[in-house]
């Protein structure tokens, strides 16, 4: 072939490829700019978008927060501001200095800053047509990206192994507690199981069990009481929760035998709050989204399982329960998850962690001052996540009243304007208040207040 007919032939090939690359240019002005361009299906997002911003954007004096499921001012079709504790106002700027400080739930607001300084990388904008059937493609109700991202996150953290073992879901862990303790419940046993827990325990084990009033298993009380039972055929579920709730004591099984079954509620089991001396591996684990990020309004909780039947069974539990989780709630834990995963974790435990840290050495200084209150006491460990023995930063201050006269230990901090969780509600006796350290920094400021202002009162002790 001559060079000139190599060129022309090039040519002719050059001119193919510049009318093709040409039609579709064409064709996609005439979709998207022509007669077949919707710019509000183009641009679903940004609405949606432009709304969440406007709404993140008011300020609540810092006191506060608006949402967009929140109530609507008519005049100004504005989200009202829903303010902390002590606080009030359209944009609760009002600071009411007498009022009673909530040092009661267990709302794990101490997180909100972190997720306001990751809000691009956390948020997610959900079509309208998102997830509308009851079941995932593969005709299961749990997110298989979701359960891979979970196993990579204990994998990463070192307080959990989940290699050979079955995870389910469930909507927060309070759901899954009382699926674990009918899956491990006989269902023709001569007798039903007894589920225990060790005093202080969370008072949901007892009221769960209650409620539901299976014939299956019933609460039997404190785990002491039946160390040395036995009874044959007769199971007996204990719930062990570590780090504890009230104490934050990384708690152990006490209970030994054949017909011994444990449930560890590993919540707290994170680096916010206790040093991570191990890997747990128990048969029964449950974890929950509130604890680990703060989200418990998503309402997302999981079980990691060594027995397939036991996993079934919850399965099977949740679906007649629920058909499963909330898809949204899937989908949200995967993006937090994704988040937290980033950087090998180190943002937001190392936050947490400093958080808590910080709010616990604030307030041991002031009951040190105390010749009325003593905390609990939490030994250094040394942690695999930080790599180093960390001091405690627990979620909660369990709290002793000292002296004879102070029977009602509820009512002494009542007094002093700050709610406390009654020590009964443990089983612990009236002598002892739960002080939640995870609310907001306006709920923790507030407490220290009243708390130095109680201290200060004392004969002979010193403010500060």
């Amino acid at each position: 072939m001559s060079k000139i007919e190599n060129s022309r032939k090039i040519h002719r090939h050059v001119l193919c490829l510049a009318s093709s690359i040409v039609l579709n240019l064409f064709l996609i002005y005439k979709w998207y700019l022509g007669a077949g361009w919707d710019p509000a299906v183009s641009n679903w997002t940004r609405k949606a978008a432009t709304e969440a911003e406007a709404v993140a954007a008011i300020s609540c004096s810092g006191h506060g927060r608006a949402f967009l499921d929140g109530l609507i001012l008519d005049d100004k079709q504005q989200p009202i501001c829903e303010c902390n504790s002590c606080y009030g106002g359209l944009d609760c700027s009002q600071f009411f200095s007498a009022c009673t400080v909530n040092a009661d739930g267990g709302d794990p607001l101490f997180l909100e800053p972190f997720w306001v300084q990751h809000a691009a990388s956390s948020a997610i904008v959900v079509a309208g047509w998102h997830r509308m059937s009851y079941y995932y493609g593969d005709q299961s109700t749990t997110s298989k990206e979701l359960q891979r991202h979970i196993r990579k996150l204990h994998d990463m953290v070192g307080n959990a192994v989940t290699q050979e073992k079955y995870i389910t879901f469930g909507a927060g862990s309070t759901q899954l507690l009382n699926a674990a303790v009918h899956a491990l419940s006989s269902d023709n046993a001569s007798s039903p199981a007894r589920v225990v827990a060790s005093i202080p325990f969370y008072p949901v084990y007892e009221e769960q069990t209650d409620f539901f009033r299976s014939v299956d298993f019933r609460f039997q009380g404190d785990t002491s009481l039946w160390k040395n039972y036995s009874e044959a055929g007769t199971d007996m579920i204990e719930f062990v929760t570590s780090p504890n709730n009230p104490d934050g004591q990384l708690n152990k099984a006490v209970l030994q035998g054949q017909n011994v079954k444990a449930i560890y509620d590993r919540a707290y089991y994170w680096p916010h709050f206790t040093a991570i001396p191990a890997p747990a591996d128990e048969d029964v684990m449950i974890f929950t989204l509130s604890k680990l990020t703060g989200h418990a309004g998503s309402r997302f909780g999981w079980a990691v399982l060594k027995d397939k039947a036991t996993y079934e069974s919850m399965e099977r539990y949740s679906e007649l329960n629920t058909i499963g989780v909330s898809r949204e709630s899937q989908l949200r834990a995967l993006k937090l998850l994704k988040v937290v995963l980033q950087g090998g974790g180190k943002d937001l435990f190392e936050f947490g962690h400093q958080t808590m840290r910080k709010l616990w050495e604030r307030l041991n200084k002031i009951i040190s001052m105390s010749k009325r209150f003593s905390l609990q006491k939490i030994a250094p460990q040394y942690c695999i996540f930080f790599k180093k023995v960390r001091e405690a930063s627990p979620a909660y201050a369990w709290v002793n009243c000292e002296k004879e006269e102070d029977k009602d230990c509820y009512e002494v901090f009542q007094a002093g304007n700050i709610t406390s969780r009654k020590g009964h509600r443990f089983f612990a006796g009236d002598r002892y208040v739960r002080l939640s350290l995870i609310r907001s920094q306006d709920d923790f400021d507030l407490l220290l207040h009243k708390l130095n202002q109680l201290v200060s009162e004392e004969e002979g002790s010193e403010s500060i």
